[in-house]
């Protein structure tokens, strides 16, 4: 009976190793997270199934973002990335599934065939770009909800959103004007959001600002005269270093 059973040929499909390569440089981790996973359902490893998905999602996730942080300077071949995690990919399979499949092949398993791994290639890479396209979206309409103004000779910027009346902004322009922070040499940049009644200001500075108290105090005496010209408003000031989510120093 155990020899009959070791001679029994499987049923079910299973995706070649080279296939998941080729799946894999087409459609990215998302479809070497299905391919492999379809492999481990049919090696009766569900358990493996479910964590082969949630590292191509990670793994997705963790790539496409990175490429957006490489700077416009930095230049890498198109082809590096996908090589890359193709080749872990290819690895992996070999490690985790290697022996099954060549066992499944031993016993004359049927395999499917080019078309549906090119396709589910496809059809993953169609799924990643439209995440992709959906997230540039939602940005750009981010961005689209603010509004410039610029100021005097110097072409001082306050970046505002679009619920804060340009009367206010104009207000606050004539106050930093009045406190000689916007000059008519240093181009200055100021983002304006509100709160209620707060204003929420944010100014770019180098981030030794957290450490220079010195020239905290500069800008502690500037809200203090930007509050006198809002008596009606409460004024805080974010002393940024990169962007408005990296606040240095909170004055208020």
């Amino acid at each position: 009976m155990e020899a009959l059973k070791q001679n029994e040929v499987p049923t079910q499909k299973i995706y070649k190793d080279r296939a998941i390569w080729v799946g894999t440089f087409l459609g990215g981790p998302l479809a070497a997270g299905y391919l492999i996973a379809e492999n481990f359902k049919v090696f009766n490893e569900t358990q493996k199934a479910k964590t082969t998905w949630i590292i191509a999602i990670i793994a997705t996730i963790i790539i496409f973002s990175g490429v957006f942080l490489i700077p416009e300077d930095v230049k890498i071949p198109n082809q590096i990335i996908p090589l890359i995690y193709t080749g872990i990919a290819f690895y992996c399979v070999q490690h985790y599934q290697g022996q099954k499949i060549n066992e499944h092949i031993n016993s004359g398993g049927a395999f499917y065939g080019w078309w549906r791994t090119i396709g589910i290639g496809f059809i993953a890479l169609l799924i990643t770009f439209s995440i992709i396209i959906c997230v540039l979206l939602s940005t750009e309409t981010e961005q689209l909800n603010q509004v410039t103004k610029k100021y005097g000779t110097a072409e001082n910027e306050i970046i505002y959103e679009e619920n804060i009346h340009e009367n206010e902004v104009n207000q606050l322009a004539e106050a930093f004007e009045k406190t000689t922070f916007f000059g008519d040499t240093n181009r200055k940049y100021v983002f304006l959001a509100k709160v209620n009644s707060t204003y929420e200001i944010f100014i770019s500075c180098d981030k030794s600002i957290e450490n220079d108290y010195e020239m905290q105090g500069h800008f502690m005496q500037l809200r203090n005269e930007i509050q006198i010209e809002f008596p009606n408003n409460k004024i805080v000031f974010n002393l940024v270093a990169e962007g408005i989510d990296d606040v240095a120093k909170r004055i208020e």
